[in-house]
């Protein structure tokens, strides 16, 4: 029994264990001294307001039920900008409630789980946390937003949105330095939309790389939204073993759930609405013993790759880093409705000739109403076991509480009745808004311009994001290149004849952030200086403009003959254009193409748009091709170009050389009710895929036959 001085001296030790510190702080100096004293149980709180440059670095010691914990003094105060970056070191650590916006991190990563490799962060936790368009200036250059190093980690309830450079948003890094088993839990976040980057390295998501993909990571995924993440095929990327993906929703967002690497992962209880957006996927199946059950997929339309469901041929011995053959996987009790396409046997050929084997596909429910046949397989499928599964189209279904469709009468298959989406609201933060739409073409107000000089340079400079130019009837001479760095229209007012000549090499520059509507214009280009790389509209090479629309409707464009590669729009090295569309356009003595974009010729599966698309209009006497669009090597990690014309007129376009419409890598053509009078070839060739040509009612006249390296198919399909 203790002495009553015993117990007071023992009260008192505990007393000062709890004790807990909070210290406010409104420097980066004054909190490198606070850190330098903090104890087990201590709050630091960074004053609120705009921290400009700071390179964080939190390294201490906390104990189990004392953290250590850096915050911001009310959360959402705090805004980490300019050249800032968080990295996490030592034990028991928790940072919360920050934003970094509005700048890059100097380094490859926004927040790291380390400060170097020999000292990581373990049993640490970053919660509330926003990244919000914090990405490089260069889209070509790489960075991970978030990387997650050592062991018992947590990740939980924050809002990344907005990466638009090359990199993954999270990842999990590992090595066996410090040891592979990670046993992180990534949970409750939310990832906002990410832009379709028409190129590798797009990942939302990543746990770890194919060189360590034979071990076992053991790190859980749950309960998160994956909203509008489009930046290429895999959302995310399981590339480990071990791993637990549940609970997740992925909605309207281009790509798949991927098992690309690594054995014996659970994929369960998660939610995918496609919405009918375009390629939209579900889960993609390789590798050994993996587990896809009571999982819900809605109004998928993907294809190939990125069907609902796709389960894939492997690489007989295969390396490390291709596709190791399906074997034991179990596939059960997933409702599949309203989607395009199931795949089983996908990515046959030469190389991945092994087939699924020692699997089972039992108690699905595959429902597609409108009486398409979405099952596509291919190859042996000997080694799979079909027991149970019930396809229909006129199984009755019912809205549930949980928002999920189930049929009204049991049909022993399918996800579970009682499977609960994870509601958006209990994902991220709660005081940062994820609504946020961009302003677009023609949200803005409307300017009258009058044809005086210097008026339409003056209008555009002054033009906020998504204003429309209405110019009035007249001519406007224009002697310097018009840069657009937000959305812009530019149209005649309707009243009379409105025409634009240009005396610089380029009437429009498309800069970063930029989007140009052009309506009811004509456009001269005879007084334009014999340069290199002439253009009405060009997209400058290295200037990192992406995802941006080029519209021209009911637009002239003549006399582009200074030199002999005078285009109409020209997209350089390294850009990408979501959509060039051309609707009842005329065009007539140009000497280059039309659309120029061709200009990713290193051949690493990058394109520079993607959608093209011309409605109706008149092309004559183009000296280059109408398009000239063109996508390299056999990297399977994107969807595009697509392209799309449809009732034009071609005159005199191209030569025997020169082919009117050049395609090269496109991955989905169609060609409908044009005629080509006295022109040069159409040319299609293959590059990656399983590209879709669809030609239909087209017309030749004194023109080659096309030339291609697949069969035609006459028959279209939207998506």
């Amino acid at each position: 029994m203790l002495s009553r001085l015993a117990l007071a001296a023992a009260l008192l030790w505990a007393g000062a264990a709890t004790a807990q510190t909070t210290t406010l702080v409104a420097t980066p100096a004054e909190y490198q001294r606070v850190l330098r004293d903090v104890k087990p149980g201590d709050v630091i709180a960074l004053k609120d307001g705009v921290w400009r440059d700071f390179q964080i670095l939190f390294e201490a010691e906390g104990q189990a039920g004392q953290p250590i914990t850096l915050t911001a003094q009310t959360p959402g105060g705090v805004v980490l900008s300019g050249q800032s970056n968080l990295r996490l070191a030592g034990r028991q650590l928790v940072v919360s409630d920050l934003v970094f916006r509005d700048g890059w991190s100097p380094t490859g990563e926004v927040v790291s789980f380390r400060r170097s490799k020999e000292h990581r962060a373990v049993e640490s936790r970053v919660t509330g946390l926003v990244i919000d368009g914090y990405n490089k200036p260069d889209r070509a250059t790489s960075d991970n937003w978030v990387a997650l190093y050592g062991r018992d980690n947590r990740f939980d309830h924050n809002h990344l949105t907005g990466k638009n450079n090359v990199g993954t948003t999270l990842v999990v890094v590992r090595d066996e330095q410090q040891g592979l088993d990670n046993r992180h839990r990534i949970d409750h976040n939310y990832f906002g939309p990410r832009p379709n980057m028409g190129s590798n390295g797009g990942e939302t998501l990543r746990v770890g790389t194919s060189a360590d993909s034979l071990s076992a990571s053991n790190t859980v995924v749950e309960n998160n939204w994956f909203e509008g993440a489009d930046g290429e095929v895999e959302i995310v990327s399981n590339k480990s073993g071990g791993n637990t993906y549940r609970g997740n929703v992925f909605y309207h967002s281009r790509g798949s759930m991927v098992l690309r690497h690594g054995d014996g992962n659970l994929v369960e209880n998660n939610v995918f609405i496609g919405g009918g957006k375009p390629h939209t996927g579900g889960i993609r199946v390789i590798n050994r013993n993996q587990t896809v059950r009571n999982n819900y997929m809605e109004g998928i339309t993907g294809d190939g790759f990125t069907a609902a469901l796709s389960v894939m041929h492997g690489v007989p011995d295969s390396p490390i880093n291709r596709y190791h053959q399906v074997v034991g996987a179990v596939i059960e009790n997933n409702t599949i409705i309203d989607a395009r396409s199931l795949f089983l046997g996908a990515g046959m050929d030469t190389e991945r000739s092994a087939p699924p084997i020692g699997s089972r596909f039992a108690r699905n429910l595959i429902v597609n109403p409108d009486g398409r046949e979405p099952m596509r397989m291919l190859g042996d499928l000997s080694g799979v076991a079909f027991t149970d599964n019930v396809q229909a189209r006129d199984v009755a279904m019912v809205r549930g509480v949980n928002g999920l469709l189930i049929p009204v009468a049991p049909q022993g298959a399918g996800a579970s009745p009682d499977l609960v989406m994870t509601p958006r609201a209990e994902t991220g933060v709660a005081w940062y808004p994820k609504d946020v739409q961009a302003v677009r073409l023609d949200q803005g107000a409307e300017i009258a311009v009058e044809p005086t000089e210097g008026a339409l340079e003056a209008a555009v400079a002054a033009a906020r994001p998504g204003d429309v130019l209405v110019l009035a009837p007249g001519r406007y001479s224009v002697d310097r290149t018009l840069t657009i760095r937000a959305p812009l229209t530019v149209r005649g007012s309707g009243q009379g004849r409105v025409e634009i000549a240009f005396s610089r090499p380029s009437l429009f520059e498309v800069a970063k952030g930029g989007s140009l509507k052009l309506a009811g214009l004509t456009i001269t280009g005879a007084d334009a200086p014999d340069e290199t790389g002439n253009a009405v509209i060009r997209v400058a090479p290295g200037s990192s403009a992406a995802n941006f629309d080029l519209v021209l409707e009911g637009v002239e464009v003549r006399d582009l003959t200074v030199n002999r590669g005078f285009s109409v729009i020209a997209l350089g090295k390294g850009v990408m254009a979501d959509r060039v569309l051309l609707r009842d356009v005329r065009v007539d003595n140009i000497t280059g193409s039309v659309i120029s974009a061709a200009a990713e010729t290193d051949d690493r599966g990058t394109y520079n748009a993607e959608l093209v698309q011309i409605e109706g209009g008149a092309f004559s006497r183009i000296g280059g091709s109408v398009v000239d669009l063109y996508r390299g090597g056999t990297d399977e990690s994107t969807f595009g170009p697509r392209l799309v014309i449809k009732g034009a007129s071609f005159k005199q376009v191209g030569s025997s050389e020169r082919p009117s419409i050049l395609m090269r890598g496109v991955q989905h053509a169609e060609l409908v009710d044009n005629t080509l009078t006295d022109s040069g070839a159409i040319s299609f060739s293959h590059r990656v895929g399983e590209p879709v040509l669809a030609v239909a009612g087209n017309r030749l006249v004194r023109t080659p036959e096309m030339q291609t390296d697949i069969a035609p198919t006459a028959a279209t399909e939207e998506y």
